[in-house]
């Protein structure tokens, strides 16, 4: 990895202009996401108005979180990342800004017309086509912004890091026009054009790697840099990242169809889809593996370095929800598995604890050296967020994964004549306590975050004072 140190001719600002972002948007995303969860313990929170019900405030929950509050944090570490490792300035400044600006507008019109109903009622690509072409637009520019970058280096390699960000910038950019295109019939309605079945399948080619590229490929970009840099030690073995590159890149591709077992989809496509999924588990435990490995010789700094603790057990999650994912794909656990919460417990594994809390680490590594601070305001107040953070987590998977065994036991019980044991009222009433143990999880993930608001803001101000108790380990 580069040693480079500061270089004056590096553009930081539009890099402190996402990590300031990232944050924002995640208290944002993230409340909302606890308010849908209230609503499942609550219903009368939707305050029978509209634009509060449940299924249009949740799509604008996870396009929160995952292009605002993520994609802040893969457009601040990319830049960030490839200035450094490339030692050369941004291809252009003027893009970057657009990328800046144009994702913020991509933002703000999905939570206008997401809980007005304007949706193409698509997986993760839920917003209509005027928006997809500003999305369009903005990620050209963003292209242009990382591979010119890369083109200029004045290092002789490419920084295994940056591959990453590359396949997840140009993977993210076909999956997404594939997906959207559609035919408009007004301004905010469109159809797409694949028909049935054919449209299920490319969505779940889109919507399975948006989390294989967008939420796992690009944060491995951000691993790969932030975890040997926080450690101060170099990548275990650069030899196993190549390998965990090409694997990931070859393997992810075909694993979508696993979500549509049972479904109108053919067999044999079906089949492929949950072989894939299993091949998948070695280079992503590969990679899980290589990062971890990182910390040989340096595994006393967990005891005082919180920013590395967030960073190695992100790696922990990451292991975990990759073990869980391909078990899931395999037909007859999917069977007890599919449309129960024992799924979105198995997305959140991987959304807070990996997305969310490398992202979190690689933010709070960046923020002293974006604004010139020798360490965050308070390193406490990082400790008290990782608790939060880790709790949270914890809280929030398990009561998933409850309630997902229970409610797929209770749906296929029946008694000896044939009929249902259970009617569906009774498995939403057994769930009830799960709920609420998810949204006290929720409730200790947005608290953290409010923290780091607190913790950045301070940190940024001039002249600010750390608490006298903080002392930090220094890392270069």
């Amino acid at each position: 990895m580069s040693t480079a140190t500061e270089h004056p001719t590096y553009n930081y600002k539009v890099v402190r202009q996402f990590a300031i972002m990232t944050v924002i948007w995640g208290i944002v995303g993230m409340t909302v996401g606890v308010l849908i969860a209230a609503q499942l313990v609550w219903p009368a929170l939707n305050f029978d108005t509209p634009w509060l019900t449940y299924g249009r405030i949740r799509p604008l929950h996870t396009n929160a979180v995952i292009f605002a509050f993520g994609g802040s944090a893969l457009f601040a570490t990319s830049y960030y990342v490839v200035q450094r490792t490339c030692q050369t300035r941004l291809f252009s400044d003027g893009l970057a800004a657009f990328t800046f600006w144009g994702w913020q507008v991509v933002i703000l019109a999905a939570a206008i017309t997401l809980p007005l109903g304007l949706t193409s009622a698509k997986e993760y690509a839920e917003l209509e086509w005027p928006i997809d072409i500003l999305i369009t637009i903005v990620w050209v520019a963003y292209a242009i912004v990382f591979l010119g970058t890369v083109k200029n280096r004045k290092t002789s390699h490419i920084y295994v890091g940056n591959w990453f960000y590359m396949a997840f910038i140009i993977t993210v950019a076909v999956l997404h026009i594939v997906n959207s295109l559609e035919i408009p019939v007004t301004m905010w309605k469109s159809y797409s054009v694949y028909p049935g079945a054919v449209d299920a399948m490319v969505q779940w080619w889109y919507g399975h790697n948006a989390v294989g590229f967008f939420l796992t490929a690009g944060f491995l970009g951000m691993m790969y840099y932030f975890v040997p840099k926080q450690a101060e030690r170099p990548i275990y073995s650069y030899r196993l990242s190549i390998v965990h590159f090409w694997a990931l890149i070859a393997t992810y591709m075909w694993a979508g169809g696993h979500h549509l077992h049972y479904s109108a989809l053919p067999d044999w496509t079906q089949s492929v889809a949950m072989v894939m999924s299993l091949i998948l588990l070695a280079p992503s435990w590969g990679g899980m593996i290589n990062g971890m490995m990182t910390l040989s010789g340096a595994w006393h700094k967990l005891r005082t370095d919180p920013v590395l603790r967030f960073l190695v057990v992100s790696l922990s999650f990451y292991g975990m929800s990759t073990f869980e994912g391909p078990m899931m794909s395999i037909k007859t656990v999917n069977a007890l598995s599919h449309n129960t919460d024992w799924t979105v417990g198995h997305v959140h594994a991987g959304a807070l604890g990996w997305v969310a809390m490398i992202s979190v680490g690689a933010t709070y590594h960046m923020i002293p050296r974006l604004f010139g601070k020798a360490q965050m305001w308070s390193v406490s107040l990082i400790n008290t967020h990782f608790w939060l953070a880790t709790v949270g987590t914890v809280l929030y998977i398990c009561a998933m994964w409850v309630n997902g065994i229970l409610q797929g036991l209770m749906w296929r019980a029946v008694n000896e004549d044939g009929t249902l044991t259970y009617s569906f009222v009774e498995a939403l009433e057994a769930s009830h306590p799960g709920y609420f143990v998810r949204w006290l999880g929720g409730m200790f993930w947005v608290l953290g975050m409010v923290l780091m608001a607190y913790n950045t803001w301070q940190t940024v101000r001039k002249n600010s004072t750390a608490p006298a108790a903080d002392v930090a380990p220094q890392v270069a």
